[in-house]
């Protein structure tokens, strides 16, 4: 893939946040996805004590789900981890990871959150922009927000609001197991970001894509 530079890396953690408000006003939120035959899932691994990060990509088919193409890095990081600012420590990395794919995909799934955020501007949202992709934030934990618990059945589906902003959805993919927090990262409005998750699950707590890019940097981390 062909990415163009958005910004340096060589940031401060003011500089880092002041950045974050910035750009959080070029996130666009209201496109609705219109098609996507090929989805990307991407992850990082990595212990927080360690320089050491590991990146991976995968791209699926989305009408069978079927692995198309798959890409890792190990790469030392010199971002500390900071929460709030994670995207600066693991995007890097990953963008070393689609400069490698070659079947660039309609769409990507992030492991973490984009406008879900402190300052509106996670991971999703840095890399979507990046990109210049649509973009989602699957996350595992909430950052910030309030919700209610939705229904036990896979497909419930309950806002995530900070304040009076809906900032999420907190998103049951499978029955009766603990729901993930889907946000805008970019070029995505928030009911095609919640479909295009639920349209990747395979009964895992876990959309496909992200999954797969889980284990993808899982087995590298283990293999070094």
């Amino acid at each position: 893939m062909d990415i163009q530079p958005l910004h340096s890396w060589d940031l401060t953690r003011a500089e880092a946040r002041a950045l974050q408000r910035q750009l959080a006003d070029r996130v666009d939120q209201r496109q609705p996805l219109t098609g996507c035959d090929l989805i990307a899932g991407a992850d990082v691994s990595y212990n927080r004590s360690s320089n050491i990060l590991y990146a991976g990509v995968v791209v699926l088919r989305m009408d069978d789900l079927t692995i198309v193409e798959k890409r890792g890095v190990a790469c030392e990081v010199t971002f500390p981890y900071v929460t709030g600012l994670l995207s600066f420590r693991e995007t890097p990395a990953l963008l070393k990871v689609f400069a490698q794919i070659e079947t660039k995909p309609d769409a990507v799934i992030v492991d973490g959150h984009g406008y879900s955020h402190p300052r509106r501007f996670g991971f999703a949202c840095h890399v979507g922009l990046w990109l210049n992709l649509p973009s989602v934030g699957c996350a595992k934990t909430r950052l910030i927000g309030t919700y209610k618990e939705p229904g036990r059945r896979a497909g419930s589906v309950t806002p995530l609001k900070a304040k009076d902003e809906v900032v999420g959805q907190v998103v049951r993919t499978k029955t009766g197991v603990k729901p993930v927090f889907v946000s805008v990262g970019y070029k995505i409005d928030l009911r095609s970001a919640v479909e295009l998750v639920l349209a990747t699950c395979r009964g895992y707590r876990l959309p496909e894509p992200t999954r797969q890019a889980h284990l993808h940097v899982n087995t590298l981390r283990r293999q070094a």
